[in-house]
């Protein structure tokens, strides 16, 4: 893992809703949105806390110099073919991205890798948080989607946390 996060929407969206965007600051040396992304938090109600954060300055903005060929034949959406091109042209970034197809184009290219659950992990892991378990319940209840197998597991081998649900 890098210093410099390329993030996509999902994962802002979903960790400004629950209370927990600070954590990526607490993680990375340097948060980078690309422009499409922006653009698609924005699309949000004034009232959304992703687009609010965005709109006070939080992260820095960047855009790829092209969606090269080998991202787009994976049909991806624009935010996140934007992660992937920019992280590409910048070698050692880290994409934050949560979208099946688009961690598997990630894996394809190479590219270093992490979620939001990777992200909770982490952050329980140095200390930032009390409980995984707790924040990966806050995160649904603003929208992540996450099998319930995956999370026990997960939470089990990286934090020796149980999982209450399911």
């Amino acid at each position: 893992m890098t210093d410099v996060w390329i993030v996509n929407a999902s994962p802002v969206i979903t960790m400004a809703k629950a209370g927990y965007l600070q954590l990526f600051h607490q993680l990375a040396v340097d948060i980078v949105i690309p422009e499409a992304v922006v653009r698609e938090i924005q699309q949000a109600p004034p009232s959304d806390p992703a687009r609010k954060i965005l709109e006070s300055g939080w992260g820095g903005r960047a855009s790829p110099n092209e969606i090269p060929p080998t991202i787009v034949e994976w049909g991806l959406g624009t935010g996140e073919s934007a992660v992937l091109a920019l992280a590409a042209e910048r070698p050692g970034c880290t994409v934050v991205i949560d979208d099946f197809a688009a961690r598997r184009c990630a894996r394809s290219l190479g590219l270093p890798l992490i979620g939001t659950l990777g992200t909770i992990l982490r952050a329980r892991k140095k200390g930032l948080i009390l409980s995984a378990g707790q924040a990966i319940m806050s995160l649904r209840a603003a929208g992540l989607r996450l099998n319930d197998q995956v999370i026990r597991e997960a939470l089990d081998r990286v934090v020796g946390e149980k999982w209450p649900i399911g």
